[in-house]
């Protein structure tokens, strides 16, 4: 199913790029990648669906396609205007919602500020004091401290890829030279703002997500990778403690990156999540 490629510009006059698959009469689902993702990080996913969605995944600003900003604007309140933007753009009133990492922290405040309006919510390995404390925090901190600007060849960009991700396959690597990396003037350097996603990384203060794990009001799945240093299990009892709509599971033998590590198993979460959406006729 191929991916439509599309534009449109926010209300602070960003223009902003999203992938569209399927046909208009299919369950509407939105997809947010990751910190230095881009929006065909899911294109594994989308396939595996098939039919029977309607999917758009947003390249956010500062990613892939979209426009760069100012490093103060990268914070989660600002991803939630850009996502209700694409929303009204594209005409949607009630769909699921799915994110990873800073995505989902998005996705989870979206749900907190437009409640019923989600037919169903699913986040990928991330909860309430992820991005503050812990291995996986400090991880984060560290890479994007550390992260060069550029490179002087495609080979070592892809050894940075290996050494920085080493479970990654092939097509993982492939998909992250293709869509987060150009060559401009002969070198290598990255197509999101790497310097300002990481400024605005290391000095803005994480959005607290207690407040939308408790006032979450659709059936909510949270992903877990069971060798995630990102989210804890403790965490995860909590916020299904927290709240009835709170379901969680975790696979085994899986980093932060579980749409990555084990993306099958990921895929046919997705979708028995999705056709229980559909079948409840919610």
């Amino acid at each position: 199913m191929p991916a439509e490629s599309c534009f449109f510009t926010n209300r602070s006059g960003l223009r902003l790029h999203y992938l569209r698959w399927g046909a208009s009469t299919g369950v509407p689902l939105v997809l947010l990648h990751g910190l230095r993702a881009y929006a065909q990080t899911w294109e594994s996913l989308v396939q595996a669906l098939g039919e029977g969605y309607c999917v758009y995944a947003l390249d956010q600003r500062g990613r892939g396609l979209s426009d760069w900003a100012e490093p103060a604007s990268y914070h989660t309140q600002s991803y939630v205007e850009d996502l209700e933007d694409l929303i009204e753009h594209v005409g949607l009133q009630r769909f699921v919602l799915l994110g990873h990492s800073l995505g989902g922290a998005n996705a989870l405040e979206y749900a907190r500020q437009h409640l019923g309006r989600l037919m169903g919510l699913l986040i990928e390995d991330i909860g309430p004091g992820s991005s503050t404390q812990g291995d996986g925090a400090a991880r984060i901190r560290r890479e994007m401290a550390q992260t060069p600007l550029q490179f002087e060849s495609w080979d070592a960009a892809r050894a940075f890829w290996k050494a920085s991700r080493p479970g990654l396959s092939e097509e993982g690597v492939e998909s992250r030279l293709a869509h987060s990396m150009q060559e401009r003037d002969g070198v290598i350097g990255w197509r999101h703002d790497q310097q300002g996603i990481a400024e605005a990384r290391l000095s803005i203060e994480p959005t607290d997500l207690w407040p939308a794990v408790r006032s979450l009001d659709c059936p909510s799945l949270f992903i877990r990778g069971g060798r995630s240093d990102f989210l804890p299990p403790v965490m995860l009892q909590a916020m299904c403690a927290s709240n009835p709509h709170v379901q969680a599971v975790e696979v085994a033998d899986a980093s932060h990156y579980v749409h990555d590590d084990q993306g099958e198993v990921f895929n046919r979460l997705v979708a028995g999540f999705l056709s229980g959406l559909v079948h409840a006729g919610q």
